[in-house]
C-alpha cells in the first residue's frame, strides 16, 4: 500500500512510525513532512494547506489511503477534495472540522445538546466584548473563534490582561481573521485531561489518557505554547471519571454532530477539566493532539492502520483498539526563546541510541545535516513500568541529544506524580 500523511511535525512523525508498522505498507508520503521524518518517510514539498497539489500528488501517485493530520487541511476540506477523487482518508470532512474550525460552533453545539462546558458569551465587536469584561469575573478566559495554531486562548487573571487579550485578537488582529468574532468564557478549575478518541460516527473509542503542559516555563508558567510535554495515562482521568466522560460528553457529542447533519469520522479530541462539579469540556480538537500523539500512540498495541480503515468504514465497533498498561512521557525540546522569537539552522546531534524514541517537529536538511527550523525542535518520548521510570527514562535520552540554543522544561510529569491516584 501506498500511504499519504498530510503534515510535517512531531505528530506526523509519530503516527508515520505506528503506520509503518504494517506489513502491508510499502510507502509513506509526508506532505510536507520535514528534515527529520525524511528518514521514514518521502517527504515531498507541498503545503499541508495546499489542497489543490495534495489531491494531484495523491492521484498522480495512486495513493491508496491518506490520513490528514494537522487542523487547517481538515476545516479547508482536504479530506472531502481527497475522497471525491476516491482516496480514502483519515480525518473528518470539512463539515464536521467544524468542531475545531469555530470554538463558536462548538459552544453553541454544547450548550444545544446539554454537554457540559464552561459558561460563556460571544462576542463580534470589540465594544460590547470590553463592555463585558470591565464587570466580569477575573480569572476570565478569552478565546479567538477560529484556528490559532493552538495559541488563540488567553486566561485573564486581571481585568487589565483581559481589555490587552480583547483588543489584542480584535484590533491588533493578533490571530488574523480567527479573532473577529471571539468567546469569553468562565474559568474553570481542576486537573486538565486530554483524551482523544476514535470514532466512525457511529461508535467511539476513547484512546489512553493524557497530560499536556502548555505553558513555556516550569510550574506552569509564562506564554502558552503547542505544548511542551506530555505524559500517559493521566492519574487524574480515574475509570469513574471515563464512565462519566463517555456518558455525559463523548457519545452526546457524537450523537450531536450526527443530529446536526455533520457525522464526525476520525481523531476526536476533548479537552477536559475535572472540575469540583464533574468533568467538562474546555475545547475539542478535530484531529490528533500534538504533543499528545507521541505518548498515546506509541503505547497503542493494536495496528493504527486496521483501526484507521475500519474508522473510514465504520467498522470500528468490530475492531480491537488496545492500549499498553505501561506509562509514557514526552518531553519537547525547543529552540530558546520560543515561542517568541528564535534562531535556526542549528545542527542536531541524535545518537543511534535514542533515535527510534525522538519525534522530530522542527527540522530542515542542509548540505546533508538534520538542522533546527522551528519552535519545537523535538518529542523526545520513553516507555515505562511506571510514571515516575517514564520520565526518568526521557530525561536521560534527551541529554543525549545535542543542538545550540535547545531549551526543554524539567518538570514534565512532575504534576502528575504528586496526583492521589499515584501515591
Amino acid at each position: 500500500m501506498k500511504i499519504l500523511v498530510v503534515g510535517g511535525g512531531g505528530r506526523e512523525h509519530a503516527i508515520i512510525r505506528k503506520l509503518k508498522e504494517n506489513k502491508d505498507v510499502a510507502e509513506i508520503y509526508a506532505l510536507p513532512g520535514n528534515g527529520g521524518i525524511a528518514s521514514d518517510a518521502v517527504c515531498v514539498d507541498i503545503g499541508a494547506k495546499d489542497i489543490e497539489k495534495i489531491v494531484a500528488f495523491a492521484v498522480e501517485n495512486k495513493i491508496d489511503y491518506a490520513v490528514v493530520a494537522p487542523d487547517d487541511p481538515l476545516v479547508l476540506g482536504c479530506v472531502d477534495a481527497l475522497e471525491e477523487k476516491g482516496i480514502p482518508c483519515f480525518g473528518p470532512r470539512a463539515n464536521a472540522a467544524i468542531i475545531e474550525g469555530s470554538k463558536v460552533f462548538s459552544k453553541e453545539l454544547m450548550k444545544k445538546y446539554s454537554i457540559p462546558t464552561a459558561a460563556c458569551e460571544v462576542f463580534s465587536d470589540v465594544d460590547s466584548a470590553l463592555e463585558y469584561v470591565a464587570t466580569a469575573p477575573i480569572p476570565t478566559v478569552i478565546k479567538a473563534d477560529g484556528l490559532a495554531l493552538g495559541k488563540g486562548v488567553i486566561i485573564a487573571f486581571t481585568r487589565e490582561e483581559a481589555v490587552a487579550a480583547v483588543k489584542s485578537m480584535m484590533c491588533d488582529k493578533a490571530f488574523g481573521k480567527s479573532g473577529e468574532r471571539i468567546v469569553i468564557e468562565e474559568f474553570l478549575e481542576g486537573p486538565e485531561v486530554s483524551v482523544l478518541s476514535f470514532t466512525d460516527g457511529k461508535t467511539v473509542v476513547p484512546m489512553i489518557s493524557s497530560m499536556d503542559h502548555k505553558r513555556i516555563g516550569e510550574n506552569d508558567t509564562g506564554l502558552n505554547t503547542g505544548g511542551m510535554g506530555t505524559i500517559a495515562p493521566n492519574p487524574y482521568y480515574t475509570d469513574a471519571v471515563a464512565a462519566e466522560c463517555m456518558e455525559k460528553i463523548f457519545l452526546p457529542t457524537i450523537n450531536a454532530m450526527n443530529a446536526e447533519g455533520r457525522p464526525f469520522k476520525g481523531c476526536l479530541y476533548f479537552g477536559l477539566m475535572i472540575t469540583k462539579d464533574g468533568p467538562k469540556v474546555i475545547e475539542y480538537n478535530c484531529r490528533f493532539g500534538d504533543p499528545e500523539t507521541q505518548v498515546v500512540l506509541p503505547l497503542l498495541e493494536s495496528d493504527l492502520l486496521t483501526v484507521m480503515q475500519a474508522v473510514t468504514n465504520e467498522k470500528l465497533a468490530e475492531t480491537e483498539v488496545k492500549f499498553s498498561e505501561k506509562n509514557a512521557c514526552c518531553v519537547i525540546m525547543a529552540s530558546k526563546g520560543y515561542p517568541e522569537s528564535y534562531g535556526k539552522g542549528y545542527p542536531i546531534d541524535i545518537p543511534q541510541s535514542v533515535k527510534e524514541n525522538v519525534y522530530v517537529a522542527g527540522a530542515a536538511i542542509k548540505d546533508g545535516q538534520v538542522v533546527t527550523s522551528g519552535g519545537r525542535v523535538l518529542g523526545v518520548t520513553a516507555i515505562g513500568e511506571t510514571l515516575e521510570k517514564a520520565i526518568n527514562a526521557s530525561y536521560d535520552m534527551v541529554k543525549e541529544i545535542k543542538f545550540e540554543n535547545s531549551y526543554y522544561r524539567r518538570d514534565i510529569g512532575a504534576r502528575a506524580l504528586k496526583a492521589p491516584e499515584v501515591n
